[in-house]
């Protein structure tokens, strides 16, 4: 039952052939691109209003020089609502339950808002590292934590991602079977729980576009601490 479980989680391949790369190809395909044209349909002038209304939102706190990181927050953001969302549908694979996919998304992105900061201003950067009035005596400790603390930023930022995600799909697969089992010996008890699993897939859905939203908000205030 345990090794069942947890086989949804396993990259899917086809004769030998992972197909992770395809999986996280697919979304790019779904959106349609912008036209040349003075009115776009429904769905453009939806899809414009909300990556304006996030950018907008996101970059808020931020001065100029966070600004050129747009392009990239907001691209992230859409391809995160998109790989969480379409992983709750039947027979897909979610790349983002992965943690090796997660945390190849976040190292690099966190590493370059630190390397931003020593660049620009390394005195502020190191200046972290000890907090203003810090007794003489805790001084190696706390620059030691903080240190410490620096470097967990992506791994909690991907195994955040990957637990939410992961506790999200067991928890709907189990509700799923016990539905199927009690249908015909509980009939009653077993509509309760179908009741049960459509609030909780409801549920899964905001945590989808929440997780990927606080994945690109905690990178965007790392990004604040360096610009």
């Amino acid at each position: 039952m345990t090794v069942s479980l947890f086989d949804q989680f396993m990259s899917p391949t086809y004769l030998g052939i992972p197909l992770l790369a395809l999986a996280l190809t697919l979304p790019w395909v779904l959106y349609p691109a912008p036209s040349a044209r003075w009115l776009n349909n429904r769905l453009l002038t939806l899809q414009g209003w909300f990556i304006n209304r996030f950018t907008q939102q996101l970059l808020m706190p931020l001065n100029m020089g966070g600004h050129k990181w747009a392009l990239i927050l907001t691209s992230l953001m859409v391809f995160l609502i998109t790989l969480n969302i379409l992983g709750l549908l039947p027979y897909t694979f979610t790349p983002t339950t992965q943690l090796s996919l997660n945390l190849g998304l976040a190292f690099p992105l966190w590493l370059a808002t630190v390397l931003i900061g020593l660049r620009n201003q390394p005195t502020a950067a190191l200046g972290h590292l000890l907090p203003e009035g810090t007794p003489t005596p805790l001084i190696p400790i706390l620059i030691i934590i903080e240190t410490i603390s620096l470097f967990i930023r992506p791994l909690a930022l991907g195994v955040r991602l990957t637990a939410n995600l992961t506790a999200g799909h067991l928890l709907m697969q189990l509700t799923s079977t016990a539905t199927f089992a009690l249908l015909h010996m509980a009939p009653t008890v077993a509509v309760l729980t179908m009741v049960l699993l459509f609030l909780l897939t409801l549920l899964e859905v905001a945590v989808a576009i929440i997780q990927a939203y606080v994945f690109v908000l905690l990178l965007s205030l790392y990004l604040q601490e360096n610009v």
